[in-house]
């Protein structure tokens, strides 16, 4: 159970978050695209002056003011530092992620107990997060930025960390847009928007070109089914308005539960009777017992479903497609090899 427990946090913590939990109550509006902007420098353009002036200048003269960064966070509050982060900590795994991947892993003092990605994100520290954050653990980390989804932390702790002089800022992808926000406002946070713009670059190009190759295609049209709980813990699957439905339009896949909003819970009936002709599962397999791949081949009253027949389950388990992070175009790319290229 304690090892499910830890599966299910990690899947749904990531994929939960976009669309079923908003328990944060920080103030703000709508979600606007970050914004970065340099902090007004004293204007350093004078006048000719008068023939009878001084020839020294005074000593006294202004100077120009540092540079800042203003960047409108994913809740729509304004967050303004005077210089790029130095010391973050990230409670989300996705978050985490983009960190790593815009080079800027090495500002990590803390990070969620649930962060696995990179390998090297184990030598940072982990903070509990949710209702049961730790105020005192984090604080005592001296982090400038808390990145935090609006899963879990309430009002009250996150006023208490603002009190302590610690910027919170909300990143809350719930599709490949969201993602694409979320990288670049990291980014702007972090002085590396050139680094974000290149990832967020990548990750277009990956999916233009595979929808392009889709296109040429003119096979029958397929459906798809995503597993994100298995069925020994209760069915859950990837619904619409989720970024993993996103993938399946763009690969010419019907998601067999496109009527489903967000993620939700479904039955055996549903599946056996919407028959899929591909399964994604996202579980994970800790070495006993049956594969995620074998399991589900294994299931009693699932032998004529047609993924089952061809044995056409792809097992995602590494969170490929179940982050708002850049290797979404990496899942997309494998659900592509395995639905396209095959044999």
């Amino acid at each position: 159970m304690k090892l499910f427990q830890k599966f299910l946090a990690l899947v749904l913590a990531a994929a939960m978050t976009m669309s079923l939990l908003t328990g944060c109550t920080v103030s703000g509006s709508e979600t606007r695209s970050p914004e970065t902007t340099e902090a007004p420098a004293d204007a350093d353009a004078q006048t000719d002056a008068p023939t009878d002036a001084p020839t020294n200048p005074p000593t006294d003269a202004p100077t120009d003011a540092p540079a800042g960064i203003i960047v409108t966070d994913m809740m729509g509050r304004e967050i303004t530092l005077t210089e790029p982060a130095t010391r973050v900590v990230a409670l989300t795994a996705s978050d985490c992620e983009i960190l790593y991947a815009i080079g800027a892993g090495d500002t990590l003092v803390g990070r969620g107990e649930y962060c696995d990605y990179p390998a090297e994100v184990f030598d940072v520290p982990s903070v509990e997060s949710g209702y049961e954050m730790n105020l005192e653990q984090v604080i005592a980390l001296q982090p400038q930025v808390l990145l935090m989804s609006t899963m879990a932390q309430s009002k009250e702790q996150v006023e208490s960390l603002e009190k302590a002089g610690i910027q919170v800022v909300v990143s809350n992808a719930q599709d490949i847009e969201g993602t694409y926000e979320a990288i670049s406002l990291i980014g702007a946070l972090m002085g590396k928007d050139a680094e974000a713009q290149a990832i967020i670059d990548n990750m277009k190009t990956t999916f233009d070109d595979l929808a392009a190759k889709v296109s040429a295609n003119t096979g029958e049209e397929k459906t798809v089914y995503f597993e994100v709980s298995p069925l020994e813990y209760g069915l859950w699957a990837a619904g619409n308005n989720t970024f993993m439905n996103e993938i399946a339009e763009m690969l010419g896949l019907t998601n067999i539960f496109a009527d489903v909003d967000g993620w939700g819970a479904v039955s055996e009936e549903q599946v056996l009777t919407r028959d899929p002709d591909y399964i994604v599962t996202i579980s994970m397999y800790f070495g006993e017992g049956p594969t995620p791949v074998e399991e589900i081949l294994g299931r009693t009253g699932w032998e004529n479903v047609t993924a089952v027949k061809n044995s056409a389950i792809l097992n995602l388990q590494n969170n490929e497609l179940s982050r708002p992070a850049p290797r979404l175009a990496d899942g997309a790319q494998m659900m592509y090899d395995f639905v396209y290229e095959a044999k």
